[in-house]
């Protein structure tokens, strides 16, 4: 039995209208998780979708959490960052990762409001590619040997990478950087930071924020981090290896 406080607010009104309606022999709306089309921008930033339907994850991500995360997190980034732009247009004519790289720079007015909503679009603009229904494979050539070279093997990485996103302070992101030659590292940041910020490239990473994993998994951080790897798609990660060393490499 699930405990009251284990239980969010939003969960408890969630279950007590499903049971209201089966009290009164009205049957519970059904519930539908193809992912709706995002809204019609209104200005250049631009919700991208995720190509797989909000419940494609599970069971290792819930279709909520996808839905929220994605719609409403994601979102409220983009309608930031075209809020930022109707006074700001070098927010919209300049690319994102020199953006965050000299965000210090941008106007003071909107600079820590515009550094925040970067992040967190170019971290989920990420976030969402590197995940796939099923998992897709192990890494394999090029990508598999960097891995052994740098990070001491596939079992390793995972430990080291789960390690460090367990110890993120409150909320943030873990992180495998890319340089240009090919080398890998861990990297943690908090908030909606990015290794973009310091002018490195990101692998891939996954969001330790709460809204990223508590409808399922509630406090249980680590448990989520270790069934990630579940979705995570080697095969566009091992995409995105090779844009790195070629210099293509953009979020």
């Amino acid at each position: 039995m699930t405990s009251p406080a284990m239980t969010s607010p939003t969960l408890s009104r969630r279950l007590f209208l499903a049971g209201s309606a089966v009290a009164i022999g009205l049957p519970a709306a059904p519930r539908v998780f193809a992912q709706a089309a995002s809204p019609a921008p209104t200005g250049p930033f631009v919700l991208p979708q995720l190509g797989y339907a909000f419940n494609a994850l599970e069971p290792h991500i819930d279709a909520m959490t996808m839905e929220v995360h994605s719609q409403r997190h994601h979102g409220a980034f983009i309608a930031n960052l075209n809020n930022f732009a109707k006074d700001h247009g070098t927010l919209a004519s300049t690319p994102i990762p020199k953006l965050l790289a000299e965000w210090q720079q941008l106007p003071e007015a909107i600079r820590m409001g515009a550094k925040n909503s970067l992040g967190g679009h170019a971290n989920h603009a990420m976030f969402w590619q590197i995940m796939t229904p099923g998992g897709a494979k192990e890494p394999a050539g090029d990508l598999k040997a960097a891995i052994e070279r740098d990070l001491g093997g596939l079992d390793k990485m995972k430990a080291d990478f789960n390690g460090a996103g367990g110890r993120v302070f409150g909320s943030g992101w873990v992180f495998i950087t890319v340089s240009k030659e090919g080398k890998l590292a861990i990297v943690s940041k908090p908030n909606q930071d990015t290794p973009l910020m310091d002018g490195q490239m990101v692998l891939f990473g996954n969001d330790v924020w709460e809204h990223a994993y508590y409808l399922k998994y509630q406090n249980r951080r680590a448990e989520y981090l270790a069934n990630w790897w579940n979705v995570a798609n080697w095969t566009k990660i091992a995409e995105r290896y090779s844009a790195a060393k070629a210099g293509t490499l953009a979020l």
